[in-house]
């Protein structure tokens, strides 16, 4: 992963004279950035903040940012962890959502209720890349830059469904394990919801995240669905909108849900302006590696976000 190397030194902090520092409370402070190399990557002087809106992945929730959101806040910077229809604490069922659109609708209202000059950087974890590619399509100037986060990332010249398709078709036979698959929708518009089982969150999803935040995915993951049969029937994302946004991608380099090659797949097919790769993360970075990913995501941040 890259590092921004800390050029921050005490020069930088207030004179005495003008904010009534003591030595001991500079001193104080001195040691608490030399401890946090947090702080050091967003810089102690230039005092920019950001506002991350972080998009969980398809059964997952808000839940599951639980330990970069703290980390990311203490860092100064805004932070919006939201549910999607029918996962967390969202009280829809997956068995009334019956299109893409309709999941992603809690992530479209937050970004049209931004201001008028605000803009954020979007995060999107595994299906929620295809929320963050809907969102940038509806409002590209509320977008500093999109970061998929061993997401989907689709292209402009296929159907959204397309990453999707060759997902499931490059999967060996029997990589699902005991995710359950069930028909849920009218005989006129088909979808397929699905349920992770906890063989296949163990091991392909969680393998080298700490035993508790498997325990948590066991009892939090919701029924959710890849909305595959509603994606095959959606317009292409336009190059005007989510074509025109500035797409980062994290590579998790020890994920077994997305395979590494896929996720490089995805990034020579669809671009990225910008890669970094992840060592020792699964297919749940913010909670296997959750201070590393803090700290790309604040590099992002400086090198991507616009006033």
């Amino acid at each position: 992963m890259e590092v921004r190397e800390n050029s921050q030194n005490t020069s930088q902090l207030p004179s005495e004279s003008s904010n009534k520092f003591s030595r001991a409370t500079k001193r104080k402070a001195e040691d608490t950035n030399k401890a946090n190399p947090v702080v050091l990557l967003w810089g102690a002087g230039s005092m920019k903040h950001y506002h991350f809106i972080l998009v969980h992945g398809a059964g997952h929730g808000a839940w599951s940012w639980y330990k970069l959101k703290h980390r990311l806040e203490s860092a100064g910077h805004r932070v919006t962890a939201l549910d999607l229809a029918a996962s967390g604490t969202n009280t829809k069922s997956i068995h009334h959502v019956h299109a893409f659109r309709e999941y992603t609708e809690p992530l479209l209202e937050l970004l049209a209720s931004l201001g008028a000059h605000e803009r954020a950087i979007l995060v999107g974890h595994s299906l929620g890349g295809l929320n963050l590619a809907l969102a940038a399509d509806r409002f590209p100037d509320k977008i500093s830059v999109a970061v998929f986060l061993a997401a989907f990332m689709p292209d402009t010249a296929h159907r959204p469904s397309y990453v999707l398709e060759e997902y499931c078709a490059r999967a060996p036979e029997g990589a699902w394990l005991d995710t359950f698959f069930t028909p849920i929708g009218k005989p006129d518009k088909p979808l397929t919801s699905m349920f992770f089982g906890p063989d296949f969150l163990s091991s392909k999803l969680y393998q080298l995240s700490p035993l508790e935040d498997l325990e948590l995915g066991k009892i939090l993951v919701r029924p959710g669905s890849l909305f595959l049969e509603d994606l095959t029937t959606s317009s292409n994302f336009t190059r005007e909108g989510y074509g025109s946004t500035t797409r980062v991608y994290v590579v998790s380099k020890q994920d077994l849900g997305m395979p590494p090659e896929f996720q490089k797949w995805m990034i020579a097919s669809s671009g990225a302006h910008h890669v970094v790769e992840v060592d020792g993360a699964d297919h749940m970075p913010m909670l296997s590696k959750p201070q590393e990913i803090c700290d790309c995501l604040l590099e992002i941040g400086a090198k991507y976000e616009r006033a």
